[in-house]
């Protein structure tokens, strides 16, 4: 392959006060095809300069010659990798929606409308302000220990690396017989540290009278499994990570959160997750004292 340098004199200023001279500099280049600019920022991340102001170049030739090792240099300049996809795994919040029947539905109000506003700022300039009254149960959320425990962790205290860029491990169940998902299913995979997501399908009745019932779940034994497994969030795309069904028992709530383990209701859009591979944040406000919150979750896929 053909390798190119730069060949130049410049001179290098800085914000706060000073210059570099270079003069006979030769730096790596990545193809031949590059603008100033890409040969400055080589140049400054090549030094390891912090604080640069510009790069004047008092000379500057492009020459067909082996490279020398640059730091910096990088085949990839002109066409950089390509961004992760994001999968969006929220439902959308909105007024009147329901999400878990029996509970009060998010009622939107305004403080301050439009058309009042603009009395009260300059010609041209108007804004906004709403009130939302909703429980915290509301669309796609994430279930704190305080949540099932009184003397639990609330959405204040959680740490934020228990929440963002956790490696996702999806289970597809859309095709399983039985509604409870059992250990069984897990012992394939190491899942330390993971978010657990179960895709069982059950989001496309989201917001219809079908969601209410036979909904799919996490078994006791699962949750089991799961704790002592040491994974670090559980998600599903279902009406409760447990048996709503089951005169009120709760035990996957309980193992759960009583281990730390954040829980997250009513994903949708697992299916565009693979098995593996992903990251997955969700991530609720600092709110204390408060146990349940709406989050934006959504998967990052290389």
């Amino acid at each position: 392959m053909t390798e190119y340098r730069a060949h130049f004199d410049a001179t290098i200023s800085f914000v706060n006060g000073g210059n570099l001279e270079a003069t006979g500099f030769r730096l790596d280049l990545p193809s031949k095809d590059v603008e100033e600019g890409d040969v400055a920022r080589l140049l400054v991340e090549h030094l390891g300069l912090a604080l640069v102001g510009g790069v004047e170049f008092h000379s500057l030739a492009i020459v067909e010659e082996p490279h020398r090792g640059s730091r910096g240099v990088v085949t990839e300049l002109l066409e950089p990798p390509a961004r992760a996809r994001i999968v969006d795994l929220s439902h959308t919040v909105r007024a009147g929606m329901v999400t878990y029947p029996g509970l009060p539905e998010p009622v939107i109000t305004p403080h301050l409308t439009r058309e009042d506003s603009r009395g009260r700022y300059a010609p041209g300039t108007e804004f906004a302000m709403d009130v939302i009254t909703m429980i915290g149960n509301t669309g796609t959320y994430l279930d704190s220990p305080f949540h099932r425990y009184s003397d639990g962790g609330d959405l204040a205290s959680l740490r934020l690396e228990t929440l963002v860029g956790l490696p996702a491990e999806v289970f597809h169940l859309t095709d399983a017989l039985e509604r409870g998902i059992p250990s069984s299913v897990f012992f394939d995979r190491d899942l330390t540290g993971a978010a657990v997501l179960l895709h069982t399908g059950w989001d496309r009745h989201f917001g219809t009278p079908a969601y209410a019932s036979g909904s799919p779940f996490l078994t006791e034994g699962g949750a089991r499994h799961l704790v002592d497994a040491g994974v670090a969030l559980v998600g599903i795309d279902a009406l409760n990570i447990d048996d709503t069904e089951s005169g009120g028992k709760r035990p996957a709530h309980s193992l759960l959160l009583a281990a730390g383990i954040h829980v997250v209701e009513h994903l949708t859009g697992l299916v565009d997750v693979p098995a593996r591979g992903a990251r997955f944040t969700a991530v609720p406000p600092k709110v204390e004292g408060f146990g349940t919150f709406p989050v934006r979750a959504f998967a990052e896929v290389p």
